[in-house]
């Protein structure tokens, strides 16, 4: 397992805001809906753009939306986020089946995707608002997601101690709207071909068994 996380954790210096900076538009945040019987976990694992197009291929989630988790300002913009003021972690709010794919699996999804060992920080991407973080919905996926980090602490799985934030959902804002499913929009944009890509490819033969 080791081996497989390690592989996965690739730290390329770029940094999705420089992308965003020059998209100005201002589009009013999408309106969520959720199925019976479906349920909803949010984590934050670095730039939404990547971990929105991850989660959103599994077979199983019904939807992968970007968004802003866990802070103090109502309804704050991708500029407030990212000014780090907020409190808010650049997330992605995921609704799946559990009779499809379990909440296990998709913490073990979460972990090999994105570095849980850095603070405040993924690659060229630094900040609060990139802290690796699960906000969970009810006491049964707390119980999980503690079981799950301590399992991986325990193993030496990584060569550090793993630094993400487990704590209760409290908000979510949807991000703007240009930011959703970005990568399969703007995949040839810099930050998506040299950084995203090689994540999402990386993730798929790992995990090509769960794919829809």
């Amino acid at each position: 397992m080791k081996q497989t996380i390690i592989g996965v954790l690739v730290l390329v210096f770029w940094s999705c805001s420089d992308y965003r900076a020059s998209n100005q538009e201002q589009i009013k945040p999408i309106k969520q809906t959720t199925t019976a019987g479906m349920e909803t976990i949010t984590l934050g694992a670095g730039c939404f753009w990547c971990v929105e197009a991850i989660f959103g291929s599994i077979n199983g989630v019904e939807s992968a939306t970007s968004g802003y988790s866990g802070g103090h300002v109502k309804n704050p913009g991708y500029k407030e986020v990212c000014s780090g003021t907020t409190g808010h972690a650049e997330v992605v709010q995921v609704v799946y089946d559990p009779q499809v794919v379990s909440l296990a699996k998709i913490l073990e999804v979460f972990f090999q995707v994105h570095d849980p060992t850095t603070l405040n920080r993924q690659g060229g991407d630094i900040g609060t608002q990139y802290r690796s973080a699960i906000f969970y919905h009810t006491e049964e996926q707390k119980a999980t997601a503690i079981a799950i980090l301590n399992k991986l602490d325990m193993s030496g799985a990584f060569d550090k101690k793993i630094v993400t934030e487990i704590t209760a959902f409290t908000n979510f804002y949807p991000a703007e709207d240009y930011h959703q499913d970005y990568f399969e929009l703007n995949g040839e944009q810099p930050y998506c071909s040299n950084v995203v890509r090689p994540k999402v490819e990386k993730f798929k033969k790992a995990f090509s068994d769960i794919l829809k």
